[in-house]
């Protein structure tokens, strides 16, 4: 074999060019902002030094989101259920914490979306049922209601504008873990994480009904509903630290459904798995609702029918005797209700003459069922000690709230959910599945309880309802073993 060469002529000389010039000016820019924040924070040191602590600590958790967005979902999972029963503005100006907390996340990975945008790392998603009935359900509660209310002359109050955001909070709370968790790996640690703060918060709703070690004096100082501390003190119900019982029931049950979705998948750590549900039962009977004792039956039913396994109710039903037992003083303190002379518990007449008195006669009158009445779901009275009485009935909120365009978009949001929820659980052997298992458990227990409350809208077992079924959309599909291979393009060598 002969190696040829050929010589080509030669050409002009080309002058060399710096492509680093091109983008000199661009970092120079940014070494005169790193350079002004570093002062920046220097004199914020000097004059606030908590302040500069903070800003550090954002800057750092922002950074961390950046690298990791699975961080933004684990935080949001885990920190909102400790703070979601502390009043907006106590510790921080206008907000919860769990609200700032997600304006924070939302931000930071909103900012790393249009970068990538930019870059052309994203790519556009087709939007699912879920999310399209996410959106919608949250326009047919803020903008048509609101739209409504100025066609027809009616004052929009502050309170109607805050009310109109309650959706769309959880439409971010969504996004966020959709977006931010993009493995099955990634998804079983949400799920662990949920699992474990539900535990801390039945720990505390325990001991909270029990009236033990003055948990109950501490959470009427720090969670007490617009500062009234004598929802606290004078009832002896496990609200925790969501400060309404019915939604850490709510809450308690959903991560009952997905403890056990994880154990029928791995069948490992049978103690600990069993340990956790009868906690989780025992918070939920110590929260003292009837409404919240009958989402816990429906619960464990629509677990068991999910999970195929019938068998799974006995064992529940020896974990709810015990449970039972374990905060007997705070069930036999609800059932005194009945012994009234009417034998209904005062609340249950109560809740009915509030509905009867301020919402049933506005939301008949004029066909406003059609279009709702306003998004403010409380309507002010100045005898109640927290100075407002609520809707104390979830369909009729749908309807004040929205009128007819709500409650249908409710119902599409009920199918796609629990119809996107079931498949999953039904075809996915890995934590994708447990995250499937909990949303359809959300589902059928908000479907159910809103004939009793706003379900759908509770501090804290809402996120957790919408994170779930956020879970059930956010990972990967599942390779089939052997696939990765059958696809790979094959390299011929030439020698």
């Amino acid at each position: 074999m002969t190696l040829s060469t050929r010589v080509r002529p030669a050409s002009p000389a080309v002058p060399e060019v710096d492509f680093a010039d091109g983008n000199r000016g661009r970092r120079c820019l940014l070494d005169a902002l790193l350079l002004g924040a570093a002062c920046g924070v220097g004199g914020l040191a000097a004059a606030w030094p908590m302040a500069a602590v903070a800003a550090c600590a954002l800057s750092l958790l922002a950074a961390l989101v950046w690298v990791r967005p699975a961080t933004a979902a684990y935080l949001l999972i885990g920190v909102t259920p400790l703070v979601a029963g502390i009043d907006r503005g106590e510790l921080i100006p206008f907000f919860r914490p769990n609200e700032a907390l997600a304006l924070f996340l939302g931000a930071t990975l909103a900012g790393r979306w249009v970068f990538g945008l930019r870059s052309g790392a994203v790519r556009w998603v087709r939007p699912g049922a879920v999310d399209v009935a996410v959106v919608v359900m949250a326009v047919t509660n803020s903008i048509s209601p609101l739209l409504t209310m100025a066609v027809r002359g009616r004052e929009i109050t502050t309170d109607d504008l805050l009310y109109s955001l309650v959706l769309w909070k959880l439409v971010g709370v969504y996004l966020i873990v959709k977006f931010a968790v993009r493995t099955a790996r990634e998804v079983h640690v949400c799920l662990v994480i949920s699992v474990a703060v539900a535990c801390v918060v039945a720990v505390i709703g325990i001991v909270q009904g029990l009236d033990l070690f003055g948990v109950r004096d501490f959470l009427a100082e720090y969670y007490a509903p617009f500062g009234s501390s004598s929802a606290i003190q004078a009832r002896p119900r496990g609200g925790s630290t969501l400060s309404l019982p019915a939604a850490a029931a709510d809450f308690l049950i959903m991560n009952l459904a997905v403890a056990s979705g994880l154990w029928l998948r791995g069948r490992r750590y049978t103690v600990v798995f069993g340990a956790a549900v009868a906690l989780l039962i025992a918070g939920t009977l110590a929260a003292g609702e009837f409404s919240s004792t009958l989402g816990l039956v429906l619960g464990l039913v629509t677990l068991a029918v999910v999970a195929g396994s019938l068998g799974l109710l006995g064992f529940f039903a020896v974990l709810l005797i015990g449970g039972g037992l374990a905060v007997w003083p705070v069930i036999a303190e609800r059932l005194q209700g009945f012994a009234h002379a009417s034998g209904i518990p005062p609340s249950w007449v109560g809740r009915l003459m509030n509905l009867k008195t301020y919402f049933w006669p506005d939301l008949s009158a004029h066909g406003n069922f059609l279009l709702g009445v306003r998004p403010s779901a409380r309507v002010p009275v100045p005898t109640q000690v927290t100075g407002y009485v609520w809707i104390e009935s979830g369909y009729a909120w749908l309807l004040w709230g929205g009128g007819i365009p709500l409650l249908l978009s409710f119902l599409f949001f009920v199918w796609a959910a629990g119809t996107r929820g079931w498949h999953v659980a039904r075809t996915r052997p890995d934590a994708v599945g447990a995250a499937g298992t909990g949303a359809v458990v959300a589902v059928v227990l908000i479907t159910v309880l809103m004939v009793f409350d706003p379900h759908l809208t509770y501090r804290g077992s809402a996120d957790a309802a919408f994170a779930l079924i956020a879970l059930t959309t956010a990972a990967v599909p599942l390779r089939r073993i052997g696939s990765a291979e059958q696809h790979r393009p094959q390299h011929r060598v030439n020698g």
